[in-house]
């Protein structure tokens, strides 16, 4: 199962790409949701960085393993996850559009890795365009907080 969006931000493409990979930010926005996530290693975040996350979805623990499998600032990354029977590929793509405008592009590729990872999806699909509009909010709340805190800067 695929989603995909894209905004367009009042900010230069420096500015984004800091905003969109701050992962230490993600993993405390992570926590204050509930899961736990803990990176593997030591030192800067780069090309091969990894983090175990715990969480409860469905009223079932879980347990996911994140790598972080292209960085290319400031221009992309990628993310793969792995979670019981599910691979999730996320591609997260900035364009500068202009000195002070940036097109971000997210998409999150879900697969089934077991039969019951099938059945899961397959249920999830019959609430897509639900979900799909929950992604673009997402992805849209983000980019509103990236232009008003580019806005609120200078």
């Amino acid at each position: 199962m695929k989603f995909s969006t894209r905004e367009d931000i009042e900010a230069p493409i420096d500015h984004v790409f800091a905003k969109v990979s701050d992962f230490a930010a993600f993993e405390r926005s992570a926590l204050r949701r509930g899961a736990e996530v803990r990176r593997v290693g030591a030192g800067p975040v780069q090309t091969g960085s990894q983090w175990d996350a715990a969480f409860k979805f469905r009223g079932r623990d879980r347990k996911m393993q994140i790598t972080l499998t292209t960085l290319e600032a400031p221009e992309m990354y990628q993310i793969a996850a792995q979670s019981d029977g599910i691979a999730a590929d996320t591609l997260v793509e900035l364009v500068a559009l202009s000195p002070r405008r940036t097109r971000l592009s997210v998409a999150l590729n879900l697969q089934p890795r077991s039969l019951t990872a099938r059945v899961l999806l397959q249920s999830m699909k019959l609430a897509k365009n639900k979900l799909t509009k929950r992604f673009k909010a997402r992805v849209l709340e983000m980019a509103e907080d990236i232009e008003d805190g580019y806005r609120k800067r200078g």
